[in-house]
């Protein structure tokens, strides 16, 4: 017996009670959300603008210490360029750029001969130079050290481009820090605690629950290689036995009905990878909040995957939690 999805009954009135419930969180918190992030980024912007004096020094030089401003420079210019325009613009090789835009650990490509790093750092410095907004920065064509006022005034403005340019990401971060927030309450309600840090799947004890925690899986059944996969949230009931295997629940919102199709096969291929390694009795499910149709519904009920609204938490008893 399924908890949602063999109950395409509810469905209809379930969707709407969903996206109610994410507009009402999008409405009161999301610019919030975006505006802490504009908040953080225009700091970043004006330790760029203050280590480039004022992008009156664009150089290979700081380009290789400091490649981390390769963003910041491409959206300080008119029209902001992106990504692949600036490869294509300055006929630099992608995977320098991407290297240089790494979010966690930005650098420079390390194989790359010191002549033609030196070239491509220079063709990148020569289009941003060329093409920096003049609109932003009038200091530029004065050939002034600009204000206080106009520094943080341009640095708002990057900051506005920047967040714009990864809004989405900064949306889906704060709701999904939200609803894990709010499966934490439910849980410890319940007399439940997390887990420590690190911990493997294998070895939770009854009565705990954990974050992000890596699965490993078959690539496909019957394969001898293995790879992981993360999990959002784990628990292990209280009445399971230690080394038991835990319950798998993944955390999915979205604020519109376009994108959820395009990622549906993502939880079907991890649940039949669950499957093949872990048997067919493996509790896999979505605890959604947001616009998902019965398009949506249909096709991961097909594939034997089951969820719990987030407006009616109370279903995620029905795991035995």
């Amino acid at each position: 017996m399924g908890i949602n999805r063999d109950r395409p009954d509810l469905w209809k009135d379930d969707i709407i009670h969903s996206v109610d419930l994410y507009n009402d969180w999008f409405m009161k918190f999301a610019p919030k959300a975006f505006r802490e992030t504009r908040v953080s980024t225009a700091s970043s912007v004006e330790r760029a603008l203050s280590n480039t004096n004022y992008l009156q020094n664009i150089s290979v030089e700081l380009l290789r210490n400091h490649p981390e401003v390769l963003p910041i420079l491409r959206m300080s210019t008119c029209p902001p360029i992106a990504r692949d325009r600036l490869v294509g613009l300055a006929g630099v090789t992608k995977s320098l750029v991407e290297n240089m835009e790494n979010v966690k650990n930005p650098h420079v490509s390390p194989r790359m001969a010191t002549a033609r790093l030196t070239s491509e750092l220079t063709k990148i410095a020569r289009i941003i130079n060329q093409m920096a907004d003049p609109d932003i920065f009038i200091w530029l064509s004065e050939g002034r050290v600009p204000t206080e006022v106009e520094v943080q005034r341009s640095a708002t403005i990057i900051a506005d481009r920047l967040c714009g340019a990864v809004a989405d990401p900064i949306i889906r971060n704060a709701q999904e820090k939200r609803q894990l927030a709010v499966i934490t309450e439910f849980l410890c309600d319940r007399g439940y605690r997390e887990a420590s840090v690190g911990i493997k799947y294998n070895e939770m004890v009854a009565g705990t629950f954990s974050f992000h925690t890596n699965v490993p899986v078959l690539v496909a059944e019957g394969a001898d290689s293995t790879i992981n996969i993360p999990v959002d949230v784990a628990v292990l009931p209280k009445a399971a036995k230690d080394g038991d295997f835990p319950l798998l629940i993944e955390a999915k919102s979205a604020g519109d009905f376009t994108n959820v199709n395009k990622r549906r096969k993502e939880e079907a291929t991890k649940m039949q990878q669950l499957k093949n390694t872990y048997g067919k009795s493996v509790s896999y499910s979505l605890f959604l909040c947001g616009y998902f149709d019965s398009g949506y519904l249909g096709y991961e009920a097909a594939e034997g995957i089951d969820w719990i609204w987030e407006h009616r938490i109370i279903d995620l008893e029905q795991l035995g939690i």
